[in-house]
This record gives C-alpha cells, structure tokens and sequence, in this order.
C-alpha cells in the first residue's frame, strides 16, 4: 500500500541518506545552523523545509551534518527519527536554557546528563517513569569539551545533571495565567528543591527517542539567564551568546569521533 513517507527523500526533513553523517549537532533555530556548520570543513547546505535546515560537513576525516528542530519535542523527535533512517547514530543537542540552581548564572553551560519528562512527546516512546537518560559516552565528551572551555567565573562555568524539558514556554514562565497555575508552581518548586539545573524544551523527547531506537544522544545547553536568581532579585549575568555552547558541542564531537576510531 502507498504511503506518504514511501518517497526518495525524508518526508520531513528531505534528505537522502548520502547527505546525512553518523555524527548530528541538533539546534533548535534554523538561522543557528550555518554558524554551527561554518565550524565544520566543507560544508555546504543539504536540505531546508519547514523548521528543518540541514547542512553536512566534515571533522576530522568523518562526515558530519547539523539539522535543525525547532522548538519543542515533536518536531525534535521527528528530526531524529528520520536522521537515523539516513544514517546518524550520534546526536548532540546544543540549545538555551533558563538556570534552576541559584549556582548558575546566565552564560553558563549545562551538560544534560538526563531530563524531567514534562512534555508528551517522550510518552509515545517510553513508559511512564522511566527516565529520559542521555548516552554515557557523549555526556563525557560533552564534559571533557566543557572543561576546557570553561573557568570558574560567573557566566563562564559549566555544570552536569538534570534538566526539565516542557511543551509550554510561557505556560511555565508566566504561569498566573495559566488554569493550572498552582500545579505548575508545585512542580517547579520540586524541580528546584530536588536539584534540577536548568529548564529547556527538546531534551527528553530527544533521549526518549535515542533510548528506543539505540542511539547516542547528549545535550549540551547555555544558560540565558536564572529564573529563580530573577525572582529573588539577586545579580545574573545575560546573554544570548551561544558561541562557547557551540564550540563545546564541536569539540565534544572530534572526541566522539577520536575514541569511535580506537
């Protein structure tokens, strides 16, 4: 029978399995991705439909592709999805991110070790508590890029663990307005006392679908600001400057592409 996904090319994303490599760095905006890509060597634009822009290029001998997601877990996880059909075994997400811990400040970076299923998407792929866990081996090439990128300065750290991942960025933000308001500030409020770092909207859709399909998936994140620092009126440091995430996810990918060869 005839299907709509039976064409050459990706039913999303449009691309053909040559034009896709092992390794993918996934941001979340479109215009984000050439200035990813201009860190590979070669690189040229592959595909662009819809919130998808791919483009592949290569490090260290090794074929290497950034797709972009857009915002939030359904279409991240479709991104996924049909990079794998063309190939890719290895995802890092690179994105922003509002700081839990009162510890980060905004220009941070936030490796994600694992993340709080507070979106939908992850439940089409795993039961209810199991955990949206991401591969060991990136999480460690993610920090040993960091580390050495970072220093111990306000805005110029980095910090390892949980994440929350959301399908509503203002319902979480401005939550007043919201017709559940006081379950929303009931949950937050146990994210914060239990540890998690930072809140962001694609990570646990992107484990989810890594850990059914048995893939290597890591997210590297850079903190906008501290929501909880905001709102105890305490000094932050803002930024929308993702350079250092970038570099981080780039570096931690020479690695991965390093200790795959071994």
């Amino acid at each position: 029978m005839a299907s709509i996904l039976d064409g050459e090319r990706q039913f999303h994303i449009h691309t053909l399995p040559d034009e896709v490599g092992r390794y993918v760095i996934l941001p979340g905006d479109p215009g984000r991705v050439p200035k990813i890509a201009a860190f590979l060597e070669d690189a040229v634009q592959v595909a662009q439909n819809r919130e998808y822009n791919v483009y592949t290029g290569t490090l260290c001998g090794e074929k290497v592709s950034v797709c972009s997601t857009g915002i939030g877990g359904p279409s991240a996880a479709i991104a996924v999805e049909e990079l794998i059909k063309c190939g890719a075994d290895t995802f890092i997400r690179i994105g922003t991110c509002g700081g839990i811990q009162l510890k980060i400040w905004g220009g941070d970076l936030i490796v994600a070790s694992s993340a709080i299923r507070g979106e939908g998407t992850s439940y089409e792929y795993l039961p209810t508590g199991y955990p949206a866990a991401a591969d060991f081996e990136v999480v460690k090439a993610l920090v040993d890029a960091a580390d050495a990128l970072s220093s111990d300065d306000n805005g110029n750290r980095y910090h390892v663990g949980v994440v929350h991942s959301k399908d509503s960025f203002y319902g979480q933000v401005e939550p007043d307005g919201s017709g559940v308001a006081e379950d929303v500030k009931k949950r937050w409020n146990s994210y914060v006392k239990c540890g998690c770092l930072a809140s962001e909207m694609e990570c646990s859709a992107i484990y989810s679908v890594g850990l059914v399909r048995g893939v290597r998936c890591g997210g590297v994140l850079t903190a906008l600001w501290n929501a909880e620092r905001s709102k105890l009126g305490m000094p932050d440091t803002l930024t929308d400057d993702s350079t250092r995430g970038i570099k981080c996810a780039i570096n931690a990918i020479k690695l991965l592409i390093e200790r795959d060869k071994k």
